[in-house]
């Protein structure tokens, strides 16, 4: 199995939870309230598995490879381009939260929730569709089989660590608050 497999796969996760940001965006365009526990879990969703867990290993362990091989200069700038939508993703993420937030604490209008949520359902369709169609089946031509049994492997430690790491941070961030 090539290193893409895993990759595409949470894609495809990702995407079920666009659909439901995008229910979520009309139904409030309709005139029903945010669904502020949903909009809460979504921003956790994003940030966890789409950031950490999915864009982690793209970083950390396959652009982190891919910089080391000499690369066309098309896959190197979409690479670059990769880069930067994932962090412009974190953007769009960190202000849903705060918007999200904000309707909570303050009853604030929420045309900025369904603007960030209507902009997150747009953002991630083309940025999954790059990594897709543009740049993983031409950047597994750089790797010998070997390499790619060795990021497989990476990918599944990667996993492991990072949900302890994550369930180890909250349960000391609870302890302090106790």
């Amino acid at each position: 199995m090539q290193p893409i497999g895993p990759l595409m796969h949470e894609h495809r996760l990702i995407e079920r939870m666009v659909a439901l940001i995008t229910k979520q965006a009309e139904a409030i365009q309709r005139g029903v309230e945010p669904d502020t526990e949903f909009i809460g879990g979504a921003v956790e969703f994003f940030r966890v598995y789409a950031d950490r867990c999915h864009h982690g290993k793209e970083e950390e362990l396959l652009f982190k490879e891919l910089s080391s091989k000499n690369l066309s200069p098309e896959l190197s700038e979409i690479m670059s381009e990769l880069i930067q939508e994932h962090k412009q993703g974190r953007i769009m993420v960190g202000s849903l939260n705060k918007a999200n937030q904000n309707h909570v604490m303050q009853g604030a209008d929420h045309g900025e929730v369904v603007r960030l949520l209507t902009e997150l359902a747009s953002f991630y369709p083309k940025h999954i569709e790059k990594e897709d169609k543009h740049f993983f089946f031409p950047v597994m031509e750089y790797f010998t089989r070997e390499e790619m049994d060795r990021m497989l492997k990476e990918f599944e430690e990667f996993d492991q660590q990072m949900i302890h790491s994550l369930f180890r941070q909250k349960v000391e961030s609870w302890e302090v608050a106790s």
